[in-house]
């Protein structure tokens, strides 16, 4: 969480970074294109607008004919007035204006078309979301004709949308009526085909049997025939039940005794009342003499034999009883066949007559049925032909004007406050884009991580943009604070005290080598160090300009002639600070560097002083740095800000190793701390170094001075400006 966290403003710097080290591309950008748009806007023609607001009504071209929704023939109302839209623009609607304001000649176009093309271009339609209303728009540089080109369209728009709908609905009429007279045949032949079914059925007049015709398609037609039939067919059906119920009675009675015959009697249903009365006798004697047993009468006595005999005489009229029932069932058995058989061959002599009848009848009904319907059907295109006919005389307004165009007293194109305003927005963005291009695209040196990441070696200083040469500053100048830090770094990063003579390069020229080396040295001296500068840039010498002195002698006079080094260093106006010039070009300047002569410079000048800077050509463009990489113990590397190629840093790097040199650490020079906020905080003593302080600052650098003194200085007098180019016999 607190990595996540702490990243965002650190992008947020970049981003700032980006902005404010490339406000010059940014502004210069935004200045352009919003000149651009000033000067677009300015000579675009001033153009009147002339506005029209009106209401498009949903209007239904469809005929309906039967009662449906008129929600089946709407479109939603976006689809409705995006077709209107279409259709205010389409050339059916134009070309009218055109030809009622003679707009070809008004504008002397060659031809209508060119014309509507100019009407077009510069009209435009509007609509309000989810809403019916509309905005019709004209611009053209005379007001009047602006507004009256306006309401022309609108009206043009309405005419047309009338004369389609009035087409349409006498195109549906005609086809209705065209319908119509195909139903009225339809139905003079449906019926034609009613009545040879009437005839064929037996049908007189209206009458029909079942109590008139029925208009229901799919109906059953009821006749008297029919219905009895059906009554014969019931009766049929009673006279087999009972033919079945007849013949089991009779079948179960045959065969029982008379005993047996007695004993059923009872359950029988006997027509004489006699015969229950004496079924009922019967079962009491039956009773009674059970009681008499019971009694312990036995047969012979007087009541038990009177009492048997009574029974015997009404068991035998009861057997003669059924007996006759027996008769009886037999002869109603043969009567219920009889009807049965009768009505079987009656009704199927009434079935095949009814059928024949039912088929005229059914016939005759759906031919009745297709004379109904069509009828019913003619019905209703005559209602709705009539109700169309009548609406097509009354004519509906497509859309409600609500406001018409008027003369503008201002001109509305160009809209001078939108175009500038986007102007700047679109040269902000463009800017923006285009630092944001170049940032992505520059590969050049940007920060300390640059420096770090591919030379792994330390940043020793950062040196603010246009320091210029400090010796020739006079009074407190807070720009040597960053050569301070420097000589700061090199002490502590040079381990061994006696690899005291640095060697100062860069990558290619212009890079402030030979400023950034004129600063250290005297920044040095003044903190008492003994200091030899010298100018081994034999190619491009400049540090004899930035001490005005002489070069005729120097360098390469000593490395070619005999001469001794107090012969060459002259004395500049910085105390403790020693200058050996580079003299004139030789033939062959990497020769004479890598020579013996050079290496007894060099050890001779260690020896004599504390530190020997040399200020040596750049490493990537000619031989003489390397063999200067090479006898020097230390080398820095001065790299321009925002200028040299990050992958040219491994290049040096690879190239002061492959010679044997030791690359001591970085400066990043000339860093505009104005856009480059993230170095501020190595130049803060801007802000904080005061010239109260430093008088301090100077006493505790000669405190310092005696501690760190291991070698003895050349005992000469301090020369002024004047003197110092005197003869290095004075020197020494």
């Amino acid at each position: 969480m607190n990595e996540s966290g702490a990243s965002h403003p650190h992008h947020a710097l970049d981003t700032w970074q980006v902005i404010r080290s490339r406000i010059g591309l940014i502004s210069l950008s935004f200045l352009l294109v919003f000149a651009t748009a000033a000067i677009v806007t300015y000579l675009m023609p001033r153009k009147y607008r002339g506005r029209v607001e009106m209401k498009i009504e949903r209007l239904t071209n469809k005929v309906q004919v039967f009662n449906r929704s008129p929600d089946e023939f709407m479109a939603p109302s976006d689809v409705v007035i995006k077709n209107e839209f279409e259709s205010i623009t389409k050339p059916e609607t134009l070309y009218p204006v055109v030809d009622k304001l003679q707009l070809q000649t008004r504008w002397s176009m060659p031809t209508r078309q060119t014309a509507l093309a100019k009407l077009r271009g510069n009209l435009d339609t509007q609509s309000s979301v989810r809403s019916d209303f509309v905005v019709i728009e004209f611009y053209d540089p005379d007001p009047a004709l602006a507004a009256e080109v306006a309401n022309a369209v609108a009206a043009s728009y309405m005419n047309q949308r009338v004369e389609i709908d009035s087409r349409q609905k006498r195109e549906a009429l005609e086809r209705m009526g065209k319908q119509i007279s195909e139903q009225e045949q339809l139905r003079d032949q449906a019926r034609f085909k009613m009545q040879e079914a009437k005839k064929k059925a037996g049908i007189v007049g209206d009458w029909m049997p079942g109590g008139g015709p029925s208009i229901t398609p799919g109906a059953t037609i009821q006749t008297t025939e029919s219905s009895m039939v059906v009554s014969r067919e019931q009766a049929k059906l009673q006279a087999e039940l009972e033919v079945q119920t007849l013949t089991a009675e009779k079948d179960q009675l045959q065969g029982l005794s008379p005993d047996e015959l007695v004993a059923r009697a009872s359950g029988l249903k006997l027509e004489n009342p006699n015969v229950l009365s004496m079924i009922a006798k019967y079962q009491e004697l039956l009773v009674q003499r059970e009681g008499m047993v019971q009694q312990g009468m036995g047969k012979k006595h007087p009541l038990a034999q009177g009492t048997d005999s009574q029974i015997s005489k009404y068991k035998e009229l009861i057997a003669q009883e059924m007996q006759g029932h027996l008769q009886g069932l037999t002869s109603r058995l043969e009567t219920a066949m009889k009807r049965r058989d009768s009505l079987q061959a009656f009704n199927e002599g009434a079935k095949k007559d009814l059928l024949d009848q039912q088929s005229a009848f059914n016939e005759y009904k759906s031919a009745m049925d297709d004379v109904t319907y069509i009828e019913a059907l003619l019905v209703k295109f005559k209602e709705k032909y009539s109700e169309y006919n009548a609406d097509l005389q009354m004519v509906k307004s497509p859309a409600t004007i609500y406001a018409n165009a008027e003369v503008e007293p201002r001109p509305t194109k160009p809209n001078v406050a939108l175009n500038l305003a986007l102007g700047a927005v679109m040269g902000l963005m463009f800017g923006l884009g285009l630092a944001f291009f170049l940032e992505y695209l520059d590969t050049s040196v940007k920060s300390l991580d640059d420096v770090e990441k591919f030379l792994g070696v330390p940043v020793l200083a950062v040196v603010p943009a246009n320091v210029g040469v400090l010796h020739r500053k006079s009074g407190f100048n807070p720009d040597a604070e960053a050569y301070r830090i420097l000589r700061t770094n090199i002490e502590f990063n040079r381990r061994n005290p006696e690899a005291n003579c640095i060697t100062v390069t860069s990558g290619g020229a212009g890079e402030g080598k030979s400023t950034t080396l004129c600063n250290l040295a005297s920044v040095c001296a003044q903190g008492g160090y003994s200091v030899l500068l010298i100018d081994a840039d034999l190619r491009r010498p400049s540090l004899h300009k930035l001490f005005d002195i002489g070069n005729t002698t120097g360098l390469s006079n000593y490395l070619m002639t005999e001469a001794r080094l107090e012969d060459v260093v002259v004395r500049t106006p910085v105390d403790h600070l020693y200058f050996l010039p580079s003299g004139l070009l030789p033939a062959d300047s990497a020769g004479i560097l890598n020579s013996e002569r050079m290496n007894e410079l060099v050890s001779e000048a260690k020896s004599r002083f504390d530190l020997v800077l040399i200020d040596a050509p750049p490493i990537l463009g000619v031989s003489d740095a390397s063999v200067l990489v090479n006898i020097a113990d230390l080398t820095i590397f001065v790299v321009q800000h925002r200028k040299l190629p990050r992958h040219l840093l491994l290049r040096v790097k690879q190239t002061v190793e492959n010679v044997g040199g030791r690359m001591l650490g970085v400066v990043l020079n000339q860093v505009d701390l104005r856009s480059d906020t993230q170095y501020q905080y190595y130049t803060s003593y801007y802000t904080y170094y005061t010239p109260g302080n430093k008088t301090a600052s100077a006493s505790s650098s000669r405190a310092t001075q005696s501690q760190r003194r291991r070698k003895s200085e050349p005992v000469v007098s301090t020369p002024t400006a004047a003197t110092a180019s005197s003869s290095s016999a004075d020197l020494f």
